[in-house]
C-alpha cells in the first residue's frame, strides 16, 4: 500500500469539503471493507462510516437508498443532486484514487 497523500492546507480543506457528499456503508470485519478503509485512510479524505451492523437505521437507509443491503457501499451526493450508490470495494477505491489521488 502507498504511502499517506499529503496535501497543502488549502487542497486538503477541499478534500474535506467534497468529502462532506460522500458516506460509506460498511461493517468492521467485513475484508471488502477493509480495503476500502484503507483506501480512505491513505487518501486522507474524512469519509463519514455507516457501519450498518451497528446502527439498524444506516442499514435501512442504505436498502431503502441503494436497493440492496451488501457493504462497502458508497453513497456519492453529486452536485445536481442525484445520488449513487457504488458497490463493490475495486470500483469504490478506484473511484477515491480519481478523485482525491491528486
Amino acid at each position: 500500500m502507498s504511502a499517506t497523500i499529503t496535501r497543502s492546507a488549502q487542497d486538503q480543506a477541499a478534500v474535506n469539503e467534497a468529502a462532506t457528499r460522500l458516506a460509506l456503508y460498511h461493517f468492521q470485519r467485513c475484508p471488502f471493507c477493509v480495503r476500502v478503509r484503507h483506501q480512505i485512510e491513505r487518501l486522507d479524505v474524512p469519509i463519514e462510516l455507516r457501519d450498518i451492523q451497528r446502527d439498524p437505521d444506516h442499514r435501512r437507509d442504505l436498502i431503502a437508498g441503494g436497493g440492496r443491503g451488501m457493504v462497502p457501499c458508497l453513497r456519492i451526493a453529486h452536485e445536481d443532486g442525484r445520488i449513487e450508490w457504488m458497490y463493490e470495494s475495486a470500483d469504490i477505491n478506484r473511484y477515491l484514487e480519481q478523485r482525491f489521488g491528486g
